[in-house]
């Protein structure tokens, strides 16, 4: 009888926890939230093969076609934590995006959270990082999930941001050296690699190797860049940033560096914070406002 009792209890138990765990990632409808599958071609030892990368889209109401966000996430520095990203729900700033006539895609890049697989993004040795091969390897899936979303019938095609945080910042920029076709901007949120604020707060792995890998992927970058920083990044100091924009500007590179007053304990976190969504809305309209990014044509709202 014991037995019994204690089996039911279980399993009770169980069903009164698997609702919760579907609430938490249940789609939003409100956002027209889908999720799909983004193929990219990587080489591999026995030549090229196709990956898919899990990817959610969300988008305003009405048929469009709509410009598009290519929202980037991070890398935590510890390989345990990736596959906590999931699928980079990040619903308040999403919205956001969606204000202001925004379709957004969010891929999970190679074996970080929903996608798995194998991490494609190391950069070697602190000592010697290979930044220019772990950038290159972001960007990859990054384009495949910028020319997936331009083929969607509610997307306009001409209108291609990429925004992304952090790792995926850093991404972004050399997603943008490899000229997408539709590419008008890229937003980079505390954009870099190699930081770790457990172990070495504000100094990432040979931030001058860094430069000059931004210094490479500016050669070819086309549109105008937003870098958007905080004084109290415990990632990447300002003195660092400051190095890696005027790498980017001297490799001929257009944008603004804005580097916000100190921000909660880490201001590495600004774009996640709710606190935070005021801040980079008004610097991400004035940008786009002041660069003509869109130039009228591709129907974005700038809120006052």
């Amino acid at each position: 009888m014991t037995l019994r009792l204690c089996c039911i209890l279980a399993l009770l138990c169980t069903l009164s926890a698997a609702p919760a765990r579907a609430d938490d990632d249940r789609l939003r409808a409100d956002l027209h939230e889908q999720v799909v599958q983004v193929p990219v071609k990587v080489e591999g030892w026995f030549g090229v093969k196709e990956v898919l990368l899990t990817a959610t889209i969300y988008r305003p109401n009405g048929e469009g076609p709509f410009p598009v966000v290519v929202l980037n996430h991070g890398t935590p520095p510890h390989a345990a934590d990736r596959a906590k990203i999931g699928r980079f729900r990040r619903i308040p700033q999403i919205r956001e995006f969606i204000k202001r006539g925004f379709a957004v895609i969010v891929p999970i890049r190679r074996g970080q959270g929903a996608t798995g697989g194998d991490y494609a993004e190391d950069k070697g040795k602190c000592a010697s990082p290979v930044y220019y091969e772990a950038g290159r390897a972001a960007g990859r899936d990054i384009v495949a999930a910028a020319e997936y979303a331009a083929k969607l019938p509610f997307v306009h095609p001409e209108c291609v941001i990429l925004v992304g945080q952090s790792a995926g910042g850093f991404g972004s920029l050399a997603a943008a050296s490899m000229n997408p076709g539709g590419l008008i901007a890229v937003i980079n949120f505390s954009g870099g690699h190699g930081g770790d604020p457990a172990t070495r707060p504000g100094e990432p792995c040979d931030p001058q190797s860094l430069a000059a890998t931004v210094s490479r992927f500016s050669r070819t970058i086309r549109v105008p860049v937003l870098w958007h920083y905080a004084e109290n990044d415990k990632f990447f100091s300002p003195k660092y940033v400051r190095e890696w924009f005027a790498a980017f500007e001297k490799a001929g590179g257009k944008g603004r560096l804005v580097i916000q007053p100190p921000f909660g304990e880490d201001g590495h976190g600004l774009f996640h914070s709710m606190d935070g969504i005021p801040i980079w809305t008004r610097e991400f309209d004035a940008f786009l406002k002041d660069f003509g990014v869109g130039g009228g044509t591709c129907g974005i709202r700038t809120l006052p």
